[in-house]
């Protein structure tokens, strides 16, 4: 059976969030859950029917939003480090927590330890596309400088985490830059374009439209352009619904034709919902760890715990590491 260590205090409401989607991942899935924190609040939120279900181990400390990435190593009763320590001693298979991004990426990096081959792991986050298919956008703000040969390693990475995660049979894998033309970008994503050329998959660059309008499945580009990318997609999405809201407030006609058109702004909203997907897994670790949203709510914790035993499931770790081996000879 599948065990996924949940760091149970990490996100932004406490634990109640975190508990309340484990036990929805519970209901659906058979799996074995291990709550890190503290266990006296872990227990008076469990129902008396799942308190032999799940496993808790105890960690007093909690690394907050504005304490320093750098202190995480030094916290070792913190419930970040202790949710790691269980994959890395072999009690458990994965870990999510909606804490400390910064944290939960370090530690799982210096940690659990990086897979052969691989320089730096990467961040993938799933965005929307015009189609029912996402696309992968990596790396999504784990690393901030990035040479050429790191997001050559991004580009394989993301091509077997769309092959094996979302099941497309042949990824299309995309550069990001500031035109299609192979000329296009600065010297570090020229010199990219250039090792990446000939790869499975690789279709050239690609522009910012591309992420979303379906022409390709991964995007590479650094820690730095991704997170930029990630946060303005947000803002517009959440601009968007706001002018929307608006506009139906103030015109009665609007209000008759959102009530027609309800089933259509549930759609979008399910595609623009962070919570539909969990989190975003660092690849390119040993072990998995997804990183979710600070503002997780259940139906987010328990997305994030079915990425994380498809993540275990699939073995997209060895299939990188078999291709990275491949290319070193």
């Amino acid at each position: 059976m599948i065990r996924i260590a949940i760091d149970a205090m990490g996100g932004d409401f406490g634990p109640e969030p975190i508990v309340k989607g484990t036990l929805e991942a519970l209901k659906e899935k058979s799996f074995q859950p291990i709550l890190v924190g503290k266990k006296d609040e872990i227990l008076s939120l469990l129902p008396k029917g799942y308190k032999d279900k799940i496993l808790i181990v105890e960690a007093n400390d909690v690394i907050d939003m504005g304490d320093a990435a750098t202190d995480a190593l030094k916290r070792k009763e913190s419930s970040i480090y202790k949710a790691i320590e269980l994959v890395r001693e072999g009690h458990a298979d994965g870990v999510v927590s909606a804490g400390h991004s910064g944290a939960t990426m370090s530690l799982a990096t210096l940690r659990l330890g990086r897979l052969k081959h691989v320089l730096r792991p990467a961040l993938a986050t799933l965005m929307p596309t015009k189609t029912s298919q996402r696309s992968i956008l990596l790396d999504a703000g784990a690393n901030v400088d990035c040479k050429a040969e790191h997001l050559f390693q991004f580009g394989i990475m993301g091509y077997y985490y769309a092959k094996d995660m979302l099941k497309i049979e042949h990824p299309r894998v995309g550069l990001l830059a500031n035109g299609e033309e192979d000329s296009k970008g600065n010297d570090v994503t020229k010199e990219t374009f250039l090792m990446l050329k000939g790869t499975n998959g690789f279709i050239g660059n690609v522009e910012g439209n591309n992420i979303f309008d379906a022409t390709c499945d991964v995007i590479v580009c650094d820690g730095f352009i991704g997170n930029l990318v990630l946060k303005a997609s947000e803002g517009v999405a959440s601009t968007i619904s706001y002018f929307i809201k608006e506009y139906i407030r103030k015109s009665p006609i609007a209000i008759t034709g959102a009530l027609l058109m309800r089933k259509v702004f549930h759609l979008l909203k399910k595609e623009i919902d962070y919570a539909e997907i969990g989190g975003a897994p660092l690849i390119g670790i040993k072990g998995c760890a997804i990183v979710s949203h600070g503002k997780s709510n259940p139906k987010a914790i328990k997305n994030a715990i079915f990425q994380a035993i498809r993540y275990v499931n699939t073995g997209v770790n060895e299939h990188i590491e078999n291709r990275l081996e491949e290319l070193k000879k």
